[in-house]
């Protein structure tokens, strides 16, 4: 540790929900710092695979204050967009990023949080924690998962298909990510691919994207603070944004879910009416946990791994926010578009708190 250093605000996390929040603290005039652990702008997107497009037009895939600019050539950016946007974004506010930094635990410390870093420590008097989920995928318990001699791999360690060329490959999940990557593999004729979920995948229709699942989030929401009848949100629409891969690969006939299967054996897997298969490779699209070790010293967890919060202010500690892990810390608060209203929500709550 080379020392303590003082500021207003702590942010942890320097992808797209920190780089929100700065933008709203700085605009409100408090002093802050982002804490980030890559090593380079662009948060998650730079690590995801190579054929992810957004859901949306650039225009609809924007944080506050600036408008990502369209990708020549392409409806729906791709990932190195998004990452040369946030880059772009973090220089052209001049957003006070400090990387590579990473935070090891938040701590009460009397009237202040100290927050513990491979570094040194910081103290603040709120902290807006915006580390997301990628950094903490979710593999479920499937009987002989331990004894398949086959490689697996997650979402966030996949790439492209042709590392699977001539195998036979197994994508578990029937969400986005799922979806995408079977599509993925699927249009490459090298990989003899399976998709698998555990109920019958649902397509939104071919004309949705991420611009009304936004509205749909956010009408959700508003009915639920005005105490009106729940209307589902995006998850009443269905599962998977039929982006363009997508819509070919099923269209050619190429994106059929089968049931998931029940055990793994040494060289493959066991289906429910006992039908074996032989796998060289299984991905799971099976989705994230947030990423929260970092606030366990606070003592807060709740059901499901969540922390209970009012908004994005966490009910067991008025001086801590979270930020960007889904709709349970603001709708859509974990999209481009949408983290940008619970960034301002925090940014206001935190400048009140400063000013008592």
């Amino acid at each position: 540790m080379t020392g303590d250093r003082h500021t207003q605000v702590v942010i942890i996390g320097g992808g797209q929900s920190g780089l929100a929040a700065g933008y709203h603290l700085r605009r409100l005039g408090v002093d802050f710092v982002i804490l980030d652990a890559q090593s380079t702008p662009g948060g998650a997107w730079q690590h995801t695979w190579d054929s992810l497009h957004l859901f949306s037009p650039a225009g609809f895939s924007s944080l506050p204050g600036r408008l990502m600019p369209p990708q020549p050539g392409e409806e729906y950016p791709d990932a190195e967009h998004v990452v040369a946007y946030l880059g772009d974004y973090e220089k052209r506010y001049e957003l006070p990023v400090q990387r590579p930094v990473r935070v090891l635990g938040v701590h009460r410390e009397r009237e202040l949080l100290r927050v513990e870093t491979d570094s040194e420590s910081w103290h603040a008097r709120a902290v807006i924690s915006a580390t997301g989920t990628w950094w903490r995928p979710f593999l479920p318990a499937v009987p002989g998962r331990r004894d398949f001699e086959g490689v697996q791999l997650h979402t966030v360690q996949y790439r492209r298909p042709q590392v699977f060329a001539g195998q036979r490959v197994i994508v578990v999940g029937g969400g986005n990510s799922g979806a995408q990557i079977a599509a993925d593999l699927a249009l490459d004729s090298d990989v003899d691919v399976t998709w698998v979920t555990q109920r019958p995948p649902r397509f939104l229709a071919d004309d949705i994207d991420g611009r009304a699942l936004f509205d749909v989030a956010t009408a959700r929401r508003r009915a639920l603070d005005e105490g009106r009848t729940d209307t589902g949100g995006v998850a009443s629409l269905g599962d998977i944004v039929a982006v363009p891969p997508v819509r070919e690969a099923r269209d050619r006939g190429l994106l059929t879910a089968r049931p998931m299967f029940t055990r793994f054996h040494a060289d493959g897997v066991e289906s429910a009416d006992g039908r074996r298969a032989g796998v060289d490779a299984v991905i799971w699209c099976t989705g994230f946990r947030p990423a929260l070790s970092h606030l366990a010293p606070l003592n807060l967890r709740g059901a499901r791994g969540h922390i209970p919060t009012d908004g994005t202010r966490a009910i067991g500690e008025p001086r801590l926010h979270l930020l960007g892990y889904g709709d349970w810390t603001g709708p859509a608060s974990a999209t481009l578009i949408g983290v940008g209203r619970s960034a301002r929500d925090a940014a206001g709550e935190i400048a009140h708190l400063l000013r008592g």
